[in-house]
């Protein structure tokens, strides 16, 4: 299922009040980088707002608020509030997981899914490898 959620930000600027909302893709945002994305960019740009403009910096003093989440997404936003951090190492665990389930099953026909200890092996052996 795909990953994904909806920001907004509410603020007032020279007498208006602006709500303004974006859709983000979460996949999509993680297959490119995996730094904490420029959510506010990310409103400014699907609103058509200069990110160089004064009503951009007075939006930068809003706080996002975070919803409709969905994927495994949902499991990271809380009251309002998105765990990105938690959020991207799940992503990230779940990619490198759909590399390793058709490795387990076809050299060892080991199902991860459904053992815990091996799918640990499998992810720590992963890592090491990366790492060195």
């Amino acid at each position: 299922m795909t990953c994904a959620l909806q920001i907004h930000v509410e603020f007032s600027f020279r007498g208006e009040t602006h709500y303004l909302q974006a859709s983000v893709d979460l996949d999509d945002l993680l297959s490119k980088c995996d730094i904490q994305p420029p959510f506010y960019e990310i409103i400014a740009q699907q609103n058509k707002i200069d990110t160089y403009s004064y009503l951009y910096e007075v939006m930068e003093q809003a706080e996002i608020v975070f919803e409709k989440a969905t994927g495994i997404a949902t499991q990271f936003l809380k009251e309002g509030r998105f765990d990105f951090g938690g959020f991207a190492a799940r992503w990230h665990e779940n990619r490198i997981l759909d590399l390793l389930r058709p490795i387990a099953q076809r050299e060892l026909a080991v199902d991860l899914d459904s053992n815990a200890a091996f799918k640990r092996a499998m992810l720590e052996a992963y890592r090491l490898g990366k790492n060195s």
